[in-house]
């Protein structure tokens, strides 16, 4: 293989419905319902379904505001680029800095759920099989994901649409069936404070449980670092961030109140991840062997979701790179395929070693939760920089671009709403309803602290000796009649 010498991603090569389950898988529809949003049952109890209308509506505030940067700032730089523009290119760099980290990690806290949840299932259905087998699975999964990348875009977001329409097929059915069956119990009561979880009441219950519910939405935005290789960026970045957490937001709101009204809104606080109270619990006393439907489902949407995360981790490192603010190598492409294949390579080796040396180290449930804690934490942060660098390019741009609501109030919402988020993620116990994090996960907040700080003393040697490679985190490549190309000896062809 030799070095490409265009730069240049594979523009045109998928529409709107790539990107657009390039978003949903990347918000991991069926393990956000299986696992993620039962968390708020504690809180929530049987309004738990109003908790993720509410969380619903506020997610759709900060889905605005990247919607709206996504089509004025087509960029694979995505978040790093509206920051940069909006606000200023040294806060763009760091954006970036750590939007690359965390994207990197997603990868391998999914092959680490895809390992262990694939073992425990199999040991309880044949004790003969070891419950701590778990990493050949994980290790086939990043595989698969490594194929898939290598292959370019289209085979990449083809494979991720395929298994984004099964997970939410399945999970759509399932609750059409237990609608069905709730028969006369179906209730609207759910939507009020009505059904909280004991020592909860009230509106402080939904408000806890919508929190939690508020992080299952992480990940609408990963369709934006696809912009250079989509056909129509401007009309379907817009549309793909906007649809997948609207159109998810109301997959969850169904599914939530299918499962709540079947299983009873008054018991629902004991409803969890996992054991008889929990999706898989539910879809094995009911219906027989439609519990395997729901185990492939989640099993489908951790490949789906590493796979999506994989495409912004490579693609935003490239457009970093290729600006020469990260390693040159991340933007050599394969000559045929258009993908970043150094990149993808990195992020293979950082996955497997991620996989195996924290799922070793602890055991693979404790690094998955790690894991979460660091990548929820600081792709929060990035959406609350994303909210103000939203206000920040429109209101520099003056009154004819202006729309005070959707570029002032949405932004403020929007950061009211994840604030709450990342205090809970983080573990710091502002709300009675958030436990302090204990070791190993409370190593989380150290790791990301020196990880930014290695990221500020890397822009501060860059503004003094490169102050251009900073600003240019603020270019739109596609804006330019040609973009700048690596040349076989790493010099920028301009």
């Amino acid at each position: 293989m030799s070095e490409d010498t265009s730069g240049s991603l594979r523009r045109d090569a998928i529409g709107l419905r790539e990107v657009l389950f390039q978003s949903i898988t990347a918000m991991a529809p069926a393990a956000a319902v299986a696992a993620s949003i039962p968390s708020g049952a504690a809180f929530a109890g049987g309004s738990l379904p109003l908790a993720v209308l509410i969380a619903l509506v506020a997610c759709l505030f900060t889905a605005s505001c990247v919607a709206e940067l996504a089509r004025e700032l087509p960029a694979a730089g995505s978040v790093a680029t509206y920051a940069a523009q909006g606000l200023h290119p040294a806060v763009g760099f760091l954006v970036g800095w750590g939007y690359v980290f965390v994207e990197a990690l997603v990868p391998p806290l999914l092959l680490l759920q895809l390992g262990f949840t694939t073992a425990g299932t199999l040991h309880q259905e044949w004790p003969s099989y070891p419950a701590d087998l778990w990493w050949p699975w994980s290790l086939a999964g990043a595989a698969v994901i490594a194929a898939a990348g290598y292959l370019g875009v289209r085979a990449s977001a083809r494979f991720g649409t395929i298994l984004g329409v099964f997970e939410v097929l399945v999970f759509l059915v399932f609750a059409v069936w237990l609608i069905g069956k709730a028969g006369g119990d179906n209730t609207l009561s759910v939507f009020t404070t009505s059904h909280t979880a004991e020592g909860h009441t009230g509106v402080s219950g939904v408000f806890a449980g919508s929190v939690y519910t508020v992080l299952a939405f992480a990940g609408f935005e990963a369709a934006a670092p696809l912009a250079e290789e989509t056909r129509d960026p401007r009309r379907t970045m817009h549309r793909a961030v906007l649809g997948a957490a609207l159109g998810i937001g109301v997959f969850y709101v169904v599914t939530t109140y299918a499962m709540t009204v079947y299983f009873g809104p008054d018991r629902f606080g004991t409803f969890g991840a996992s054991g008889d109270a929990s999706w898989e619990g539910v879809a094995r006393a009911s219906y027989g062997l439609f519990w395997v439907l729901i185990f492939l489902a989640v099993v489908n949407s951790t490949i789906a979701n590493a796979n999506a995360c994989a495409n912004v981790s490579t693609r935003t490192a490239f457009a970093l790179a290729r600006i020469r603010v990260l390693p040159r190598f991340l933007a050599v492409l394969h000559p045929r395929h258009r993908s970043p294949v150094v990149g993808i390579a990195v992020q293979t080796v950082v996955a497997v070693g991620a996989v195996l040396g924290l799922g070793f180290g602890y055991d693979p449930v404790t690094a998955f939760l790690l894991l979460a804690t660091v990548i929820v934490t600081v792709v929060i942060g990035v959406y609350i920089v994303v909210n103000l660098a939203c206000a920040g390019y429109f209101l520099r741009r003056g009154r004819a671009a202006l729309k005070p609501v959707r570029h002032v109030m949405f932004p403020l919402l929007g950061i009211a709403a994840f604030v709450p988020a990342l205090l809970t993620a983080a573990g710091l116990p502002v709300f009675d309803f958030v436990s302090r994090l204990t070791a190993p996960v409370s190593y989380a907040g150290p790791v990301v602290g020196v990880w930014m700080a290695v990221g500020v003393v890397a822009l501060l040697v860059l503004l003094r000796r490169h102050p251009d490679r900073i600003a240019d985190t603020a270019r739109v490549h596609l804006d330019e009649p040609s973009s700048p190309g690596l040349l076989e000896n790493g010099a920028v062809q301009r």
